[in-house]
């Protein structure tokens, strides 16, 4: 397993502040704080269950309302991600997850391939968690995506409690983050690609 994949990143808008840093080769731990009690909860959810340590500090326009600061945590977290594969070499570059939780079942799939896309079949049968407005949650992943280059299909198959629907999507990403990003032993000096490089175009 190769030392030092790690990345720290800083983001700076009129409308939000945002500090990020992770270890991939971490065990889960995690220090978050985003100002939004939701978020925060789901970031430890991620960095606990992909075993990535993470550190997330936000402060954002929340007197607004919570958009601009999900939003930017997600291009925060894929950056700082990306940045800690460099260029990817040996990683199993796939990873996919079913997560039952409850009543709920939800499937991730994900391809680490630098080719931003996400397919969101997931619906909420409530605008708000708390606070927290549930078309969001499609926010912060479509920015998780684009930045981290993450080919990223999430699917609620089923389930009725809107709080399980939401964590079991960030569970099942974080499981599928997890094997995707893990070293391949037998091809630990290879990109995982005919091309010879994710560096975007098919590969």
């Amino acid at each position: 397993m190769p030392e030092g994949r790690r990345a720290e990143i800083e983001r700076t808008t009129k409308e939000t502040t945002i500090k990020g840093a992770v270890n991939l080769d971490g065990d889960g731990q995690y220090n978050v704080s985003t100002g939004i009690g939701f978020l925060d909860h789901m970031m430890e959810q991620l960095s606990r269950h992909s075993l990535i340590d993470l550190d997330l500090q936000a402060k954002g326009d929340l007197h607004i309302d919570y958009h601009h600061t999900t939003e930017d945590s997600g291009y925060v977290v894929g950056e700082a991600v990306a940045q800690a594969l460099g260029n990817r070499v040996g990683i199993s570059r796939y990873g996919s997850a079913l997560i039952p939780m409850d009543e709920t079942l939800t499937r991730v799939a994900i391809d680490m391939s630098n080719r931003p896309y996400l397919v969101w079949r997931v619906g909420f049968t409530r605008p708000k968690l708390g606070e927290f407005d549930t078309e969001l949650f499609r926010e912060w992943f479509q920015a998780f995506a684009q930045s981290a280059g993450a080919t990223l299909h999430i699917e609620n198959l089923y389930g009725e409690n809107n709080h399980h629907i939401a964590e079991s999507c960030f569970k099942g990403l974080a499981r599928a983050l997890r094997q995707a990003i893990e070293i391949d032993p037998r091809k630990a000096d290879a990109v995982p690609s005919t091309k010879g490089t994710l560096s975007g175009g098919l590969s």
